[in-house]
């Protein structure tokens, strides 16, 4: 079996391991051997809540949603924060801001960042989505940066000229942006970008890749710690380059078929048991003077 199929063989039955990365190499353990134990700080990662969705892939996104909550609350030490990674709505939804917006008031974090996704752009152009969760991103354009006890971190919007079975892009303007973003930052400093899209070209077929990814990927290559968060293509899924590790999110809401499996990506139905094993979210330790960041997967199962 080839390493990528395997990782991903490891990562679909949800139970929970911890990845760490020791010379470029991915290794995982059990969730009682990864403990939070001399950690400076955890933040936990939600994507793909899609609020509105209805179909037969689940008919209970709303309670799944719930489930998640609790999972982020019951993690102990508490998160400081927590970063949404995109598709908050179904595609826009009536009520479907409003109602994520009430819903995410229960997690017990300081604050909650957010990155848009598709879904949440493709009715206006993202107008509404940057009136509710565009303050404090770089001139309400939805990218932003934030340092955290001596971590940057980077949210991108790779969504707004998204096209299925093409992918996303930055466009030129946010890769200035990112240069002097980045330029003030020392090579020493860990970094931690998070976008909906992979920056990573996972099955460009399906359009799960970023046009101008390897740009991004080149801007961050001198860094000697980068951790790279996605959602949108609803499953884990991880790649090591060089000193950059990539990781997608499970979705709150449905599971999609692994690259290729399917002749399309979409909502994939599963046995009803087996449901909750594809759903979850996303714990990330940090302990200054270690080069990765710890990754735990969360299932909901």
């Amino acid at each position: 079996m080839e390493r990528r199929r395997s990782m991903q063989c490891l990562a679909w039955p949800g139970t929970g391991p911890a990845w760490a990365a020791r010379g470029g190499v991915l290794s995982a353990t059990t969730l009682d051997a990864a403990t939070a134990a001399g950690a400076d700080f955890t933040f936990a990662q939600i994507s793909d809540t899609h609020v509105g969705f209805n179909g037969e892939a689940n008919r209970d996104a709303a309670g799944t949603l719930a489930d998640s909550i609790a999972r982020l609350n019951a993690l102990e030490p508490r998160p400081a924060f927590v970063l949404h990674t995109g598709d908050l709505s179904h595609g826009q939804k009536p009520g479907a801001f409003d109602t994520l917006a009430e819903s995410l008031k229960a997690v017990k974090a300081e604050k909650i960042f957010y990155i848009p996704g598709e879904h949440d752009v493709v009715l206006d152009g993202g107008k509404d989505y940057l009136s509710r969760f565009g303050a404090g991103t770089y001139e309400g354009r939805g990218y932003q940066s934030f340092d955290y006890r001596g971590v940057h971190f980077v949210g991108l919007v790779n969504v707004l000229a998204y096209k299925a079975g093409v992918g996303g892009a930055l466009g030129d303007e946010q890769l200035a942006w990112l240069s002097r973003d980045l330029d003030a930052q020392s090579a020493s400093t860990p970094i931690v970008v998070f976008s909906h899209v992979p920056l990573w070209a996972v099955y460009p077929a399906w359009g799960w890749t970023t046009a101008d990814g390897e740009q991004v990927i080149g801007r961050l290559r001198r860094f000697g710690s980068v951790t790279a968060l996605s959602g949108h293509i609803h499953q884990v899924l991880q790649k090591v380059e060089g000193t950059i590790t990539f990781h997608s999110a499970r979705s709150t809401a449905f599971p999609q078929p692994a690259p290729g499996a399917a002749p399309n990506p979409g909502p994939m139905r599963v046995p009803a048991e087996q449901l909750r094993q594809l759903l979850g979210v996303r714990e990330v330790r940090y302990t200054a003077g270690t080069a990765p960041l710890a990754v735990v997967e969360r299932a909901l199962a």
